[in-house]
């Protein structure tokens, strides 16, 4: 993939390679090719895929139902990992 955004990140991500540790690098590095010889990016939905039907707390506390959402329109699902 190549584009501005693309470009962007790759500066970011070698700006901080630059003032991490050699050794966290590495740990990071062995974590993602980890996960990536575990094939699960063969089994995550990808961008246009149909979400399954779900219902989660949200960062209120509610439980919000997919269900619910669709019946108001389309839905934009955003992920975040959450606070560190």
């Amino acid at each position: 993939m190549s584009g501005p955004l693309n470009r962007r990140l790759a500066g970011i991500r070698a700006e901080k390679e630059a003032v991490r540790p050699a050794a966290a690098t590495a740990v990071m590095a062995a974590g993602t090719e980890a996960l990536r010889s575990s094939g699960i990016l063969d089994r995550i939905p990808g961008v246009g895929d149909r979400a399954p039907l779900f219902a989660r707390p949200s960062v209120a506390g509610p439980t919000v139902r997919l269900a619910t959402l669709l019946k108001r329109g389309p839905v934009v699902l955003s992920f975040f990992r959450g606070r560190w």
